[in-house]
């Protein structure tokens, strides 16, 4: 790209313009997973909504290839391309709560912990992520779930608006009232339909929750799954629990003796009265499957939880994942647990069940995009390290667990875990007959595709 062009381009942006020959580039086209290295041609850093339908327009009109980064979270880096020009939203950050209705508007360049704080100071919340520093835009777009699902849903399910840039560089606002249909695949269908500037969220009633951490040693892996596949559908929805294998990590609260061991777990998040006697109650149950390794339970803030991954899993590891939906967990899916969390690969990689039932399960098959009403759980394996000469490992690790798994599962699985190489028939397993719909919302709003580093749903 001439230098013409970028000063071009500069003339027509409030925000920054970076290019190969700026001194901060490097860290500019930095993502999250540092096993992404691409290099675009140039960085728009846009100011406000004005400034990204400048940068659109302009790499309609020079022929360039455009991608959008919101948080830089995308673990297949999607939000990064050789030679594009990328939108950054990284500067549009910023949250508005009103708390008279419920409700913030937050910009698309905004990370989970923005939203956390904001709206934790008026004992508020909505369901999204379990790191702080998600960006609010891939994973709303993607359909969102996190600690509170069970209790509120998902993300897409307190989408209450979104303000975009189209791919010809015209904006509008969708909602249920406004561009329904647009507004019907944003809740899941990615980032295929354009630049979302801002999203707007119905909040939920959250102040302080009860948090646990229950890990039991990997022998108990096939009694803590048996129990906990019938135990947690059968919860009250305020309760919500993760299933993970592990390897312990170094620090508080857990004890040096089980630093670096490998085992299985569940980490809990109570929305309901976190007293220690209430809390004592709810996680009674835990002993049940076999006596724990380790217990630990306490109130704490809800940004807090939130956060609490945040400097385990800071930006520059190494990251492949893969995922898939479940409706339940069988026992040959329990011997695959078994066999992969003895052969963990590294200190950080992990496999995690999400639940989305609850009250993700409430609205109909075909009120939004995100097409797996009736999944009970969203897998994910994730193999990561600090080091790069450990990115094959990691790799092959969490291909081979997912391609163990894969048969027990539904067949698609959440668009924000699947991998960027795994080809456009699980794209298609993943919005199932919802497929064919959202490529014709896409003939309407990209009927070129310019919005195609994603996982790509091509216009009809």
């Amino acid at each position: 790209m001439g230098g013409t062009a970028v000063e071009t381009l500069r003339e027509a942006l409030r925000g920054e313009v970076i290019g190969p020959q700026d001194a901060e580039y490097d860290e500019a086209r930095a993502i999250y997973n540092a096993m992404i290295d691409r290099r675009p041609a140039v960085i728009a850093r846009c100011a406000d909504s004005t400034d990204v339908r400048a940068a659109v327009r302009f790499a309609r009109d020079s022929g360039m290839d455009l991608t959008v980064r919101g948080g830089g979270h995308s673990g297949g880096g999607l939000c990064l391309a050789d030679g594009a020009l990328m939108v950054d939203l990284s500067a549009l950050r910023w949250v508005r709560v009103a708390p008279q209705d419920r409700s913030a508007r937050v910009g698309g360049g905004s990370r989970l912990g923005d939203l956390d704080h904001e709206a934790h100071g008026f004992g508020l919340a909505t369901p999204a992520g379990i790191m702080s520093t998600t960006g609010v835009g891939g994973l709303t777009l993607g359909g969102g779930h996190g600690h509170l699902t069970r209790a509120y849903g998902l993300t897409v399910d307190n989408l209450l608006g979104a303000d975009v840039v189209l791919a010809d560089g015209s904006f509008v606002s969708a909602s249920a009232e406004e561009h329904p249909d647009l507004f019907w695949a944003l809740r899941g269908g990615g980032g295929n339909y354009g630049v979302v500037t801002s999203f707007t969220y119905a909040l939920h009633p959250v102040d302080a929750v009860g948090l646990a951490v229950t890990l039991w040693e990997p022998e108990h892996i096939g009694a803590v799954l048996r129990w906990y596949r019938e135990f947690l559908p059968a919860a009250p929805e305020e309760l919500n629990g993760f299933f993970a294998v592990l390897v312990v990590p170094p620090g508080p609260p857990f004890p040096e003796e089980i630093h670096g061991k490998k085992m299985c777990g569940v980490v809990w998040c109570f929305t309901g009265t976190p007293d220690e006697e209430r809390l004592a109650e709810v996680f009674a149950p835990v002993a049940e499957p076999a006596p724990p390794a380790f217990h630990f339970a306490t109130p704490m803030p809800y940004p807090a939880v939130q956060s609490m991954f945040d400097e385990l899993m800071p930006k520059g590891l190494q990251w492949y994942w893969r995922g898939d939906f479940f409706d339940r967990i069988t026992d040959d899916a329990i011997d695959v647990h078994r066999t992969f969390l003895e052969n963990i690969p590294t200190e950080l990689s992990t496999m995690h069940l999400y639940p989305v039932d609850g009250a993700a399960h409430r609205p109909g098959p075909v009120d939004s995009a995100w097409a797996y009403r009736d999944a009970v759980w969203s897998g994910v394996v994730a193999g990561i390290s600090p080091e790069p000469a450990e990115a094959d490992l990691v790799r092959k690790w969490a291909v081979d667990y997912w391609a163990a798994l894969h048969p027990h599962s539904m067949g698609g699985g959440y668009v924000n875990f699947l991998g960027a190489d795994e080809g456009q028939e699980r794209v298609r397993a993943t919005y199932r007959g919802h497929y064919d719909r959202l490529a014709e919302v896409k003939k309407t709003y990209d009927p070129d595709n310019v919005f195609h580093h994603n996982q790509n749903i091509a216009p009809s």
